[in-house]
């Protein structure tokens, strides 16, 4: 039989050719992103050891992560491991400093003019509306066409940090045709709406249901709706892998594509809570290897068919996708094979 479609192609979506750095080429809206490291842009240490964990993404930070002295010089040790390290296998991404900084255009221009060859992705910060998502598509566009680079090839990642942000998160995942991810921001979130708890990511006192679940679904709606991921934010007891397990497993079980890692020892738990299980991978390649089939001349033209016990159709194929896209991202090989059936 011949294989299905790829679910990691690049998306064709009309959006491609309309934004407004038009016109762009298509952004891979999916690449692995089951654990995002974050990085201090400062810390030359940090930034070997990075190299060789096995994180699907890195993001280099420039923002929270760096004190304010140490930005400057932290945007060209940055550059320098870019273009000399070793990042194989690995999406690679700088966070910016916010626009309301003084900051974001520089760290911009040194980055992407120094090591734009070598980049993915930029990470904006605290986004609050639109514009501000269109001001760093147009800066990044300009740098592109000075630069030589082939313009739309970096990706924009926006990160929801308070209620204007997540009021305004349909439109801004909308902003741009370079935009990848919608990422949760919980610690900046959380002080914003006064929520009663210093523990990033846990619940607050007091509250009996998940104080989180609006704000992650209309982050993950407003993905979805666009073709785009969306990254559950960082949970900061590093040492507490077993309270970083249950936030993660609420996030995934929502459609999350992925969470931020702060610690090393937080990778192997995020990459595992955000691949399917061997079980459900091999299922999900039967299911369309079976619609393949049945839809087929050789299969009789049905639109259902019986796999098992189990009867499969059209919606079936579309939640397979998701589950074999989500296990081969991450490199899982199936260990079950389609028979066809008995006449």
């Amino acid at each position: 039989m011949s294989s299905h479609p790829s679910p990691t192609a690049t998306l064709p979506d009309g959006r491609l050719a309309t934004g407004p750095s038009s016109p762009v080429t298509p952004v891979n809206r999916l690449r692995p992103r089951r654990s995002c490291l974050a990085v201090p842009g400062s810390n030359p240490r940090f930034l070997e050891k990075a190299q060789g964990l096995p994180a699907d993404q890195v993001f280099l930070d420039l923002e929270d992560a760096c004190a304010p002295l140490a930005k400057p010089e932290a945007r060209h040790t940055i550059v320098k491991f870019l273009n000399e390290g070793d990042w194989t296998g690995k999406t690679r991404v700088v966070r910016v400093n916010d626009w309301t900084t003084e900051w974001t255009y520089r760290d911009v221009v040194t980055v992407v003019e120094g090591a734009g060859q070598n980049l993915d992705c930029i990470m904006l910060p605290k986004v609050q509306d639109a514009q501000q998502v269109v001001a760093l598509d147009l800066l990044l566009t300009q740098i592109e066409k000075t630069m030589g680079f082939e313009v739309g090839k970096i990706g924009i990642e926006a990160q929801i940090e308070n209620a204007k942000g997540l009021n305004n998160v349909n439109a801004i995942a909308e902003a741009s045709p370079r935009t990848e991810t919608i990422i949760f921001g919980p610690a900046d979130f959380m002080a914003s709406i006064n929520m009663k708890t210093l523990v990033v990511g846990e619940q607050p006192p007091g509250y009996g249901a998940d104080a989180y679940h609006y704000i992650l679904m209309k982050i993950l709606m407003a993905a979805r709706a666009n073709d785009l991921q969306a990254i559950d934010g960082p949970y900061l007891q590093i040492r507490n892998v077993d309270g970083y397990r249950e936030v993660a497993k609420r996030a995934a079980a929502l459609g999350f594509d992925g969470k931020w890692v702060l610690h090393p020892g937080q990778v192997e738990a995020s990459n595992e809570i955000f691949s399917p299980s061997q079980e459900d991978f091999d299922h999900a390649e039967l299911i369309l290897d079976a619609y393949e089939y049945c839809t087929s001349e050789a299969g009789g033209k049905k639109g259902s068919a019986m796999l098992g016990d189990e009867m499969i159709d059209e919606a079936s194929r579309k939640m397979a996708l998701v589950i074999s896209g989500k296990g081969r991202a991450a490199g899982m090989q199936r260990t079950s094979k389609f028979e066809i059936p008995e006449a």
